[in-house]
């Protein structure tokens, strides 16, 4: 199954100021070919992540994950030594251009990875795709029309959603309150959900059968719309909140006259670290989401324990995908080099003739498509480990890409 990526709300587009700066940095990287090649024994990668604002936790993960498989694999990709440049994503275009602009125009790398945000992905890809540099990019991807060049070992915004859609429904004896922040996250997040969750007889419970958008970074307060919700005749509430906003939304839900209401939510909701500031508060939450810790493969088993071994706390999905990204490109730089020259250009045509891929979320392709993974989605709890709240799987659910 392939599921369409970007949720669009009517009437909104990019700001002029926006458009103009892009503009700016797109002239500013004219000419710069990305298929220079890096030497006979390096190769040059560029890491693009959210190191400080909103979604820090996240791109410090992406960072992480990373450099856990260059650490675990002697500093080499394809067997050649990689010389990393990192950039800071911050919260979005006005941090990400100039910073994707340096990679390619000064540090002149052969590929890109990491992106957290949809909006810092849409303003930067124009740049690579001018210099035809391949991007293998490492949470959630947006709507991508020309996908040459563009690889992806995370997820597509809409799939989480459209994978518990059914489970839901099923389970779920009344209609369900959508609720999610007003950004292209949130469309894509929940309206995933609410497509697929229509689509197999479901109802809204929300006023008019239209999601509810929160003001998006400034809705610090849920309590107003838990009230809104508790007057609904909804029986179970579907969400997505990442970062601070996740960890303010379900201490307030617990709180709320609402929190005997079954809530799901993509798994980010409680990913992390936002779950030991969530404390029992996220307790039974309903997540889904393409890896768990708890996943019993030998890879995962490998991970785990190399993180752990660095790290305070158990690998999160936003590691393992970047985990995989470094492993992709391992295999494929390797392609590459036996094959002659290691370019951005040969470099992308090995990402494309890769087959199956063993990662710890389970074994994973690249849809021909898509170039996203086709992969198992997995239903999780929060739950007692111990003395430690975790996500633990609980079944199987879909099989999404293409």
């Amino acid at each position: 199954m392939f599921v369409n990526a970007s949720i669009r709300r009517p009437g909104r587009s990019r700001t002029r100021a926006s458009a103009a700066a892009l503009a700016v940095s797109l002239a500013a990287v004219a000419g710069c070919s990305g298929d220079s090649g890096s030497g006979d024994d390096t190769v040059k990668v560029g890491l693009l992540a959210a190191l400080s604002g909103t979604y820090e936790a996240v791109g410090t993960d992406l960072r992480d994950g990373f450099q856990l498989y260059l650490d675990t694999h002697g500093g080499k990709l394809g067997g050649l030594e990689v010389e990393l440049s990192v950039g800071d994503e911050g919260d979005g275009p006005p941090t990400a251009v100039p910073a994707a602009t340096k990679m390619v125009k000064k540090d002149r790398v052969d590929v890109m990875t990491g992106i957290v945000a949809n909006g810092s992905y849409n303003a930067v890809l124009p740049i690579l795709e001018q210099n035809k540099i391949p991007l293998v990019s490492s949470n959630g991807r947006p709507e991508v029309k020309d996908v040459s060049h563009v690889w992806h070992t995370s997820f597509l915004s809409n799939e989480p959603g459209a994978a518990i859609a059914e489970y839901v429904k099923e389970e779920v004896d009344g209609p369900v309150y959508a609720i999610g922040p007003d950004y292209q996250g949130g469309y894509d997040q929940v309206g995933g959900f609410t497509e697929t969750f229509e689509e197999v007889g479901g109802e809204l419970a929300n006023p008019d059968g239209e999601t509810t958008w929160t003001p998006f970074p400034d809705t610090t307060n849920f309590t107003p719309y838990f009230a809104d919700i508790a007057e609904s005749d909804a029986e179970a509430v579907y969400t997505f909140y990442a970062g601070k906003a996740a960890i303010d939304f379900v201490k307030q839900y617990a709180k709320s006259d609402v929190a005997d209401l079954p809530l799901y939510t993509p798994g980010f909701l409680t990913e992390g670290s936002v779950l030991a500031a969530q404390g029992d508060a996220a307790e039974g939450i309903n997540t889904v989401l393409n890896y768990a810790a708890d996943l019993d493969n030998d890879a995962n088993r490998k991970f785990v324990a190399d993180w752990t071994a660095e790290h305070d706390s158990l690998p999160t999905e936003y590691a393992m995908a970047s985990y995989d990204a470094a492993a992709v490109l391992d295999l494929a730089i390797a392609d590459a080099a036996d094959k002659g020259e290691v370019t951005s250009e040969t470099i992308n045509e090995a990402i494309g003739n890769l087959g199956q891929i063993e990662s710890p979320r389970g074994t994973w392709a690249f849809g021909k498509k898509s170039h996203a993974p086709v992969q198992k989605w997995y239903l999780r709890e929060v739950r007692k480990d111990g003395k430690r709240l975790s996500n633990v799987t609980v079944q199987d659910l879909a099989t999404l890409g293409g």
